[in-house]
């Protein structure tokens, strides 16, 4: 299957699974907790990072700036940061994060449509 190195998958592996790379490739950027969540909660707008720290609740500083420096490293969000004192960092998604969005709102459906009757059947037994 897919092998990674520290520079993503080597080029043997692209080159003879051609047909599966780009699953590969979509799933190993977006590995991680929580960065689809991350994603879908900016897409509407540009947040601070305390307010993402905010609605996750219980991730930890470690985790979150671990997720969003991998996001930024692969061009899906940008990080501005203001000259301000105390310095205001702002998050948004690059072009490349939005084209993400698509997916991350057909697994919004998916877990509304699904989520419910897994969590619902759970309780009963």
């Amino acid at each position: 299957m897919a092998r990674l190195c520290k520079d993503g998958f080597e080029r043997e592996f692209i080159e003879e699974q051609r047909e599966v790379y780009g699953i590969a490739y979509t799933q190993n950027i977006l590995s991680g907790r929580w960065k689809y969540i991350i994603l879908w909660f900016l897409k509407p707008s540009e947040r601070r990072y305390s307010e993402i720290k905010a609605f996750l609740g219980n991730i930890s500083q470690g985790s979150l700036t671990k997720q969003l420096r991998e996001l930024e490293a692969e061009g899906l969000i940008h990080r501005q940061v203001y000259p301000e004192v105390p310095p205001r960092v702002e998050y948004s998604l690059t072009s490349k994060g939005k084209e993400l969005l698509p997916i991350i709102d057909l697994m919004e459906e998916y877990g509304k449509k699904f989520g419910e009757q897994v969590e619902l059947s759970n309780e009963q037994a």
